[in-house]
């Protein structure tokens, strides 16, 4: 009896990706037509479609209207940088991971944000301060942001065990984001959260997501002094 479990799209972009690095499809040639790529894998239509837009984001194809999804001419190799939950960075660290939230309130939508995330001006916030400990050390302050419009339920979930980025993963996966990396000076606040001195330099990642054109939350994470981050090319 076949089974009922349709292929994901990674498992979609994954063999896509190996066809081309292979010459299977070589530069500049042609990729079946979506409804073609669909049949094969036995899958939906978007799902190809959804394998096909990371693919092109990541230089292995362009794709035009009418003329279809093409192998480009010289693909392009790019740095994939994975957004992991703190608890995976504490873990592969083989640390004790904890977490802890510290304030939760649901505000209006302070001017700054709703410009930046182009929200209503009657936009209802879910707003977030959280710590991340590995081994009992400071590790990571969160705080975040969330637009309840986008995602209801989480104005009475319980956050107290589990942070807001795992939830939302499982609740309102995003289908856009966009990082942010800078340099930062420890105020007070921060240098009492991650145990430092005000005036260290710190690292501060800010992210934000959307659900299709919704935006879901702005995130932005201080890490402890001396953290650091790679990623493969």
């Amino acid at each position: 009896m076949k089974s009922q479990k349709r292929t994901s799209f990674q498992v979609v972009r994954d063999e896509v990706k190996r066809r081309i690095e292979s010459r299977v499809w070589p530069q500049g040639s042609v990729l079946p037509t979506e409804t073609e790529l669909a049949a094969e894998f036995d899958c939906a239509r978007a799902t190809v479609n959804r394998a096909l837009r990371e693919l092109a984001d990541q230089g292995f194809v362009e794709r035009k209207r009418k003329s279809g999804t093409r192998v480009k001419k010289a693909p392009a190799r790019q740095a994939r940088l994975e957004i992991a939950l703190a608890r995976q960075m504490v873990e592969a660290q083989n640390a004790a991971y904890r977490y802890a939230l510290v304030a939760r309130d649901v505000v209006p939508a302070p001017a700054w944000l709703s410009s930046q995330l182009t929200l209503p001006p009657d936009a209802q916030i879910l707003h977030l301060q959280c710590m991340h400990y590995a081994d009992d050390r400071p590790f990571q302050f969160e705080e975040r942001w969330i637009n309840i419009a986008s995602v209801p339920e989480v104005e009475h979930a319980d956050l107290s065990e589990t942070g807001p980025h795992e939830w939302l993963l499982n609740a309102a996966p995003f289908t856009d984001a966009n990082l942010a990396f800078s340099a930062v000076a420890a105020d007070a606040r921060l240098a009492e959260f991650l145990g430092t001195m005000p005036g260290m330099p710190m690292m501060q990642t800010e992210r934000v997501t959307w659900l299709q054109n919704t935006p879901v939350t702005l995130a932005r994470m201080t890490h402890h002094p001396g953290f650091r981050i790679s990623t493969r090319y």
